[in-house]
């Protein structure tokens, strides 16, 4: 049994001088080498990022992304929101309208992590609904001691949110109308909530307790659909932007379709494009994409990859995606 222990021992001394010898192998026996280095990264570890596929979905573009995502074999997905369509309070048509979503977001083979958007939680009557379906609107996880804090961007108090719905509906029905530019000067149009969502103090207060009792992990990221980042006034979101001040972090974003780099607090605050949603035929960069983030012990690597460009085997976007449009500017 010492001997056995012995032997282990050594064994292990010697992977540790050669950290790849389990995973690299090789007969060339010469002194010098026809590689560069055996420094090999394998300490990664890789996730996606989709972004708004509703707000205006269009037809197939969504599906050919989760087959992209599952050709780049990322570990776990991650959306920012606006999933379905939402904007009712009727059980049955959201019942359906997420039956539509899993069923298509289940052909992804890596697990993927749901916040929600203004789409997804657009009165009480959905946040209800998610809450049954989904369970808490916003939460944390853990990875390979990277953190994930998924935020709601639409936390309002049950009454603003009232306000809210009633007057996002109004401006709709104007906006299906004869005369949708009337729309622009509705309520609605007007609300800072629009644009920029809100944090609650007991939000806030969570991921801040979640920061405290999670010191020392890489990286963190924060994930919302709206950018509640660009509040003038202060908010539930700077109460967790200052306990993140003294630790690396970054931020993704979706919400208004057009893809956007900030240097905010020295960090990167990145609002991403779509995946599906309605583009805007004049903004070039409205285009669907998916972002690939990859991990490692030192700062992540982000490369944002346009659906396409993502061909298959046979050097074709998958499930005929050539047909589709994937940038509004270019195909108008």
């Amino acid at each position: 049994m010492k001997y056995l222990y012995l032997f282990s021992l050594l064994l292990f001394a010697c992977a540790e001088n050669k950290p790849n010898s389990l995973v690299f192998k090789h007969t060339v026996s010469t002194a010098a080498k026809p590689w560069l280095h055996e420094n090999f990264d394998n300490s990664t570890f890789t996730f996606a990022i989709i972004t708004d596929l509703n707000g205006g979905e269009r037809a197939g573009v969504f599906d050919v992304a989760i087959e992209q995502v599952n050709l780049l074999r990322p570990e776990l997905i991650v959306t920012v929101g606006d999933l379905i369509d939402g904007g009712t309070e009727n059980k049955d048509t959201l019942t359906m309208q997420w039956d539509y979503f899993d069923m298509r977001a289940k052909k992804a083979k890596a697990p993927l992590f749901h916040i929600g958007g203004n789409h997804d939680l657009t009165n009480v009557a959905m946040r209800e609904f998610w809450a049954n379906r989904y369970g808490p609107r916003y939460y944390h996880f853990i990875y390979k001691d990277v953190l994930f804090l998924m935020l709601d961007s639409e936390d309002y108090s049950p009454e603003r949110m009232r306000e809210i719905y009633l007057a996002r509906a109004a401006a709709i029905k104007v906006m299906d109308g004869p005369n949708p530019e009337k729309a622009n000067d509705m309520e609605y149009n007007k609300m800072k909530e629009r644009i920029s969502g809100e944090i609650s103090k007991e939000q806030s207060e969570y991921f801040k307790k979640v920061l405290e009792e999670n010191p020392s992990v890489k990286w963190t990221f924060l994930f919302m659909h709206k950018p509640v980042w660009q509040r003038e006034e202060e908010g539930g979101l700077q109460i967790i932007e200052a306990a993140l001040a003294e630790r690396p972090y970054t931020l993704f974003n979706g919400h208004f379709h057009s893809y956007s780099y900030t240097d905010r607090n020295k960090r990167d605050y990145i609002m991403l494009g779509t995946t599906g949603g309605s583009q805007n035929d004049i903004d070039l960069m409205s285009f669907d994409h998916l972002t690939l983030v990859t991990v490692d012990d030192h700062e992540p690597s982000i490369a944002n990859l346009r659906l396409d460009g993502i061909l298959d085997k046979t050097g074709k976007i998958p499930l005929h995606g050539d047909t589709l449009c994937f940038q509004a500017s270019k195909c108008k």
